[in-house]
């Protein structure tokens, strides 16, 4: 039975470019892989034709070859005869391109040390916006694996070393050819390590590394904000075996004051204030967080929701020279229990009062007299 056309195969025309192919054969050799497909020796016999056509057309002299005389290029004494199929040929590294995540994972060497990065460890910090206001240095403790030091982190025991693994000759993989392709897989004796302990330190039980806690010194830059992260570099766990350690990150939360709200480097606050000092005006002090006093003068007929700029009483902008500024609004506090001579004075003053004391309130019910006025008409 004559062999199909390998662009037929492919399902590409004959002026498909490397792209193209690379991309058909991947599709189909993922849809009649042996391992998608286990007992068919259909699909089996479709993956063998998808292999041996993209492995002529993918090398520009074998296509050249194949365009010009077909599939009698490559049999007896044809001019591409020389290069053949022989069971994976150049398919294996495809293959694993394609299949590796299918079959267990990425190409992870061991390395033929058996040493492995440790991981890296987070800390959840919290502190006060004062102590973001100035920085601080903080003492933590930190529970983590650290290098043994009675094996110094090789997993053996003193006085012996770890032996290269005999499956894998130290290269932590193992490879099986099964029929037309290869499959490399992780050492199942050393785990991709690529080594061995025959005696594991009595310490460390062959780790290399044990789990303590740590006291380290955290440096808290003044500025910092809420979900800033800090990455202490080696301060992680300890590598296996020797391996390097992985970082530590710090996670900085910034607790809610009572008095003052953070936007980026500027604060904000609310500060009620009695109606006589708004209508007389009048002066108050308010505590910033530079432990210093700064004093607000409030103009005469102050009304609520005024706004006062105090600048540079705000955050430090984090690792400059750079302040932030303090906006203090105001709030106006209408007198409550009156005595009977408060009461007649406030009366008093109503009488005496115009629309040039009360410009807004008067302003608003002329609106809605105008508005009511409207629809009656």
């Amino acid at each position: 039975m004559a062999k199909a056309d390998f662009y037929e195969t492919l399902g590409v025309s004959r002026t498909a470019d490397e792209k193209e192919l690379k991309s058909a054969f991947r599709k189909l050799a993922m849809k009649w892989h042996p391992d998608k497909n286990p007992g068919d020796s259909a699909a089996e016999k479709k993956f063998k034709e998808i292999n041996e056509a993209y492995e002529a057309l993918k090398d520009p002299q074998k296509r050249a070859a194949y365009d010009r005389f077909g599939h009698a290029a490559f049999e007896g004494g044809g001019p591409g005869a020389g290069g053949g199929f022989q069971g994976a040929g150049g398919f294996s590294d495809i293959f694993e391109d394609i299949f590796g995540e299918m079959m267990g994972g990425g190409r992870r060497r061991g390395g033929g040390q058996g040493r492995e990065r440790g991981d890296d460890l987070r800390y959840n910090m919290e502190i006060s916006l004062e102590e973001a206001y100035s920085g601080k240095v903080a003492q933590i403790r930190v529970p983590s694996s650290i290098t043994c030091d009675v094996c110094s982190g090789s997993g053996a025991k003193p006085g012996t070393k770890p032996a290269t693994c005999a499956t894998c000759h130290g290269s932590g993989r193992v490879r099986a050819t099964q029929g037309f392709f290869s499959i490399e897989r992780t050492c199942p004796t050393c785990q991709g390590r690529g080594q061995t302990i025959s005696d594991p330190c009595t310490k460390c039980h062959g780790q290399g590394r044990v789990t303590e806690e740590r006291s380290l010194q955290v440096n808290i830059p003044a500025g910092i904000e809420d979900g800033t992260r800090i990455r202490l570099q080696g301060e992680g766990e300890a590598g296996l075996r020797g391996g390097p350690s992985g970082d530590l990150y710090i996670f900085m939360s910034v607790k809610p004051h009572s008095f003052y709200k953070r936007d980026g480097a500027d604060l904000y606050c609310t500060v009620t204030i009695p109606m006589v000092t708004a209508a007389l005006g009048g002066k108050f002090e308010i505590s910033t967080l530079d432990n210093t006093k700064s004093r607000v003068t409030v103009p005469e007929g102050t009304p609520t929701g005024k706004q006062f700029r105090l600048k540079g009483k705000g955050m430090p902008v984090l690792r400059s020279h750079q302040q932030g500024d303090l906006y203090v609004q105001i709030v106006v506090e209408t007198p409550q229990k009156l005595t009977k001579r408060q009461r007649e004075l406030l009366e008093e003053f109503q009488t005496l009062s115009s629309k040039e004391n009360n410009p807004e309130s008067t302003g608003f019910f002329a609106r809605m007299k105008d508005f009511f006025d409207t629809l009656s008409d």
